[in-house]
């Protein structure tokens, strides 16, 4: 008598994920707080330009948040594993809206201005570390992964919805009081928080001189190669896009499309991300999304290649929401980085991943826009295509050895 067939094995559900309480309170404050982070960025950019009619400095003011967080990471990461999580998350939040108000409310310098920025952002890693630990810890297997699929979609759903309500806001009440709406939405992420999430120990992270920790443990992640791989390989697609996405502005510009149309350009990519991680995340069978981690870095370049031809706007925007679909190759990725982290490290570790993609995300427009200068918009787009594309062979040169676990330098 044969035996019956094994049953496939269960495919964890959005639904399931959102069944967990404190991972659904935790995704939704995390929602309210990136949403007022967007608004924050354009509501701020605005003032700037508004009181020093230099593009220069608006953009400054735009990244200024980005390119710090990675030196945070480095000096003060190590505070994700030694505190309290629901302390270090509320306390985060408060602090957003402490900045945030003092923006608004204050006629500072505009170097001030920037300086409070900059000091924020040195610390926001250490709140994501911390987020982003207990999620691995009240999420385990597929829908760990799954719950990084929706905050990926929250994500990229938020900075619409918070560029739209910055637009709205300044629009009809000034920048200043649109930046005292973001601090309003960072007091409510905190309070939810507060009071909301259960008071989680900390994981007893390295002691010792907290500078010193954390420069180890970041050292000790990039010192083994499987770890160093998965974190270069969550970074460099998206930086590489967001170079590409740093100069939509000026490629409207340049091809003379209707005035807004860069609007639609720059909503195309989140358009796509949230897409990518619904048919990716819900469809798609965990070995499955692993299969398809290089196809679909591969998916992130090739339609930019199209870009040296200048294409209009209808083909932009779809190639660009081609583009952000390929963002969902990272669900594939997410089970071996876990797998790669001591447990006494995981705050840190997430929080580099984060400040790594953020300060990718300033880098990117930084390179190919000089880049733009030299050789005009539509090729340096194509250039960051290419530049994804060569990503994908890496990967997919060391997926093919073996396991990516790190075992050694």
């Amino acid at each position: 008598m044969t035996s019956p067939p094994l049953a496939p094995p269960h495919r964890t559900t959005y639904r399931e994920v959102l069944a967990e309480r404190r991972f659904r309170l935790l995704f939704l404050s995390r929602t309210v707080a990136i949403t007022a982070d967007s608004l924050r960025i354009s509501a701020f950019s605005v003032l700037v330009f508004a009181t020093t009619g230099s593009p220069l400095l608006s953009a400054v003011s735009f990244g200024a948040g980005f390119l710090p967080q990675m030196l945070g990471t480095v000096l003060l990461g190590s505070l994700a594993d030694r505190l309290p999580p629901r302390a270090l998350i509320a306390g985060g939040y408060l602090l957003e809206a402490a900045a945030v108000s003092v923006l608004a409310l204050l006629p500072l310098p505009i170097a001030v201005s920037l300086s409070l920025v900059v000091l924020v952002a040195l610390v926001t890693p250490v709140f994501h570390g911390a987020s982003g630990r207990l999620v691995a810890k009240w999420l385990t297997g597929d829908a760990y992964v799954l719950g990084r699929s929706l905050n990926n979609m929250a994500s990229s759903a938020a900075q619409l919805v918070g560029l739209a309500i910055g637009g709205a806001a300044v629009a009809a009440l000034g920048a200043r009081q649109a930046l005292v709406v973001g601090g309003a939405l960072h007091l409510l992420a905190a309070a939810a928080v507060r009071w909301g999430l259960p008071d989680v120990p900390p994981e007893g992270g390295p002691s010792g001189s907290l500078v010193r920790s954390s420069m180890s443990g970041a050292g000790g992640l990039f010192r083994f190669r499987g770890a160093r791989r998965l974190l270069l390989a969550q970074w460099l697609p998206g930086a590489f896009t967001a170079g590409a996405e740093g100069l939509l502005i000026a490629y409207a510009g340049q091809q003379r499309f209707a005035a807004g149309a860069y609007a639609l350009l720059m909503a195309a990519l989140p358009v796509g991300m949230l897409l990518g991680d619904l048919i990716v995340g819900r469809l798609l069978r965990p070995s499955v999304r692993e299969l398809l981690v290089v196809p679909l870095v591969a998916v992130m370049g090739l339609p930019l290649l199209v870009f040296v031809t200048r294409p209009e706007v209808v083909p932009s925007i779809v190639l660009l929401v081609v583009t952000g679909t390929g963002f969902a190759y990272a669900l594939g990725l997410q089970r071996a980085f876990l797998d790669c982290l001591p447990v006494g490290a995981q705050g840190q570790a997430f929080g580099m991943v984060h400040s790594g993609a953020m300060t990718g995300q300033g880098l990117g427009p930084l390179l190919f826009g000089g880049l733009a200068t030299a050789v005009g918009t539509g090729p340096a787009m194509a250039a960051a295509g290419g530049a994804t594309v060569l990503t994908a062979c890496w990967i997919a040169s060391w997926r093919s050895s073996g396991p990516t676990t790190p075992t050694g330098p």
